[in-house]
C-alpha cells in the first residue's frame, strides 16, 4: 500500500504497463465496460481527448497505455471522487499527461471554452433518473442513473466541444440503442461503427459500444460481436473476451 490510499480505498493493479487505481467499493468501482470502451476507442498521436463523466479516471490511465494520445482530460462532478482519480494520477506518475478536471457535464463546453477535443469518450450513467433511483445523492446512484446529466446534456456538450469530424465513443445499454442513434444524428454526431457485447454467444448483448464522428455523412458499420464468456464441455465458464485489466 502507498500513502495515497485513504480508509476504506484499495490499490488495483490493471495488468497493464505496471498502472495501478485508487478504488473505493463504497463508491463506485470501475467495470468491464470501461476496458470494453477502452479498447474500442481508436486515439492517433497527439490528439486531444477528453472523457465526460471520468470517474476514478480509469479510461484517461488505460487509454494513457493503449494510445499516443497527447493529452488526456478527464471532468468528473463529484469532487471526492475526480480528488481520487488525481492520485491515482499521481501515483502513476502521469501528470504531464492527464488532467481531472471537477465539474459539470451540462456546463463543459463553457468550462473548456475555447479549447477543442479531437476525440470524446464517456461510459455514462445508463439507467433513467426514475428508473430504480433509491438514493440521488448516492455516489453508485450517480454513476448508474442520470441523476446529475441526461444523455442529450453527453451528446449536446460533446457536439460543441468537438473537432469537425472529432469522434464520440460510448458504451452503453442495447435497449436504449434507437433513442441514442435518434439524438446522436440530431447532435450531429453521425453513427459511424456499432458493436454489440454479448455474455455469451447464444445470449442477447447487454453493451454495446458506439463511435460517431461529428459532422459526417451517413454509413455505419456493424463490427463482429464480442463474446465475453464460452462453457466448456463440463459446463465451466470461460472468458471468451482477452481483455486487460482488472474489473468488480
Amino acid at each position: 500500500m502507498t500513502s495515497e490510499i485513504k480508509l476504506g480505498e484499495r490499490l488495483d493493479d490493471l495488468l497493464l504497463n505496471g498502472l495501478e487505481l485508487i478504488q473505493n467499493p463504497d463508491k463506485f468501482c470501475f467495470g468491464v465496460d470501461a476496458v470494453l470502451l477502452s479498447d474500442f476507442v481508436k486515439v492517433r498521436p497527439g490528439e486531444q481527448l477528453l472523457d465526460l463523466g471520468t470517474g476514478n479516471g480509469i479510461i484517461p490511465v488505460l487509454l494513457s497505455a493503449k494510445t499516443k494520445a497527447g493529452h488526456l482530460t478527464g471532468l468528473e462532478i463529484q469532487d471526492d471522487i475526480a480528488e481520487m482519480a488525481r492520485r491515482s494520477i499521481a501515483h502513476n506518475h502521469l501528470e504531464e499527461r492527464i488532467d481531472i478536471v471537477t465539474g459539470d457535464i451540462k456546463e463543459a463546453a463553457e468550462i473548456f471554452k475555447p479549447a477543442f477535443f479531437d476525440v470524446i469518450t464517456t461510459n455514462p450513467p445508463y439507467m433513467l433518473a426514475d428508473h430504480g433511483l433509491r438514493n440521488p445523492d448516492d455516489a453508485k446512484a450517480i454513476a448508474r442513473h442520470e441523476v446529475m446529466c441526461s444523455l442529450d446534456d453527453i451528446l449536446r456538450e460533446s457536439m460543441r466541444l468537438l473537432q469537425d469530424k472529432g469522434r464520440f465513443y460510448m458504451v452503453h445499454r442495447p435497449f436504449r440503442l434507437t433513442e441514442i442513434l435518434i439524438k446522436m444524428n440530431y447532435y450531429k454526431i453521425e453513427p459511424k461503427r456499432i458493436q454489440f457485447v454479448h455474455p455469451y454467444i447464444d445470449r442477447e448483448p447487454n453493451m454495446v459500444l458506439i463511435e460517431g464522428v461529428r459532422g459526417a455523412k451517413s454509413h455505419v458499420k456493424i463490427e463482429p460481436p464480442i463474446i465475453m464468456f464460452t462453457r466448456t464441455e463440463d459446463g465451466q465458464q470461460e472468458n471468451g473476451y482477452g481483455h486487460t485489466g482488472s474489473h468488480r
